[in-house]
């Protein structure tokens, strides 16, 4: 099985982001949850926006970079969120396998990069009514990996919650779609049969 990296969204390592690495870990992964915020979570995206400003994107990303130092060369990329932003910084500034975007596709040149890591196939994962969703973001990333020559998978589920498979967000939490995402996620990264339910 995959060494997968696991980045939070901006509300940080709340209960959705460790369901995450219990069912990759249940599946045969082995999860490192990185944890931008030293255990500080929040309920309000305005909140959280604000402290994540606070620390300043450049940082966050170096410290992505730094937290997966060490980690195997076909390490598997998965963040929700902002998260998705900073699974794709670090896709382009080390070696990686995979890379799992939930709610979280950024344009490359939003974090300083102009191209997608060569051959490395990437699943994209949002609600139809993503209110987050940034319009163009999708297809440029996936006009980025596919110039790179590699596949990109691009999956849509009924609903507007941003981040649908967080279970206490109830606002936001989609049982369904959390079954049909987590489907997609172990048959990209291995694992599927072996996948606990929920």
């Amino acid at each position: 099985m995959s060494t997968v990296a696991l980045f939070h969204s901006v509300l940080g390592v709340r209960p959705g982001v460790r369901d995450a690495a219990d069912r990759l870990r249940a599946a045969g992964h082995v999860v490192h949850v990185v944890d931008q915020y030293d255990g500080r979570v929040f309920d309000s995206y305005e909140e959280a926006s604000a402290f994540a400003e606070g620390i300043g994107y450049p940082a966050l990303m170096a410290s992505a970079l730094a937290a997966v130092e060490g980690l195997p060369e076909d390490l598997v990329v998965m963040g929700f969120s902002n998260g998705g932003g900073m699974a794709t910084y670090v896709a382009g500034n080390r070696p990686v396998a995979r890379a799992v975007l939930c709610s979280g596709a950024l344009p490359l040149d939003v974090i300083g990069q102009d191209h997608w890591p060569q051959g490395v196939p990437a699943q994209l994962h949002y609600a139809l009514d993503d209110p987050f969703l940034q319009a163009g973001s999708v297809e440029s990333v996936l006009r980025s990996v596919g110039e790179a020559g590699a596949i990109g998978e691009y999956l849509q589920y009924p609903g507007a919650g941003h981040l649908f498979t967080d279970p206490s967000l109830p606002a936001e939490f989609d049982g369904a779609a959390t079954a049909a995402f987590w489907g997609a996620v172990l048959r990209f990264i291995g694992g599927g049969n072996s996948a606990v339910s929920h």
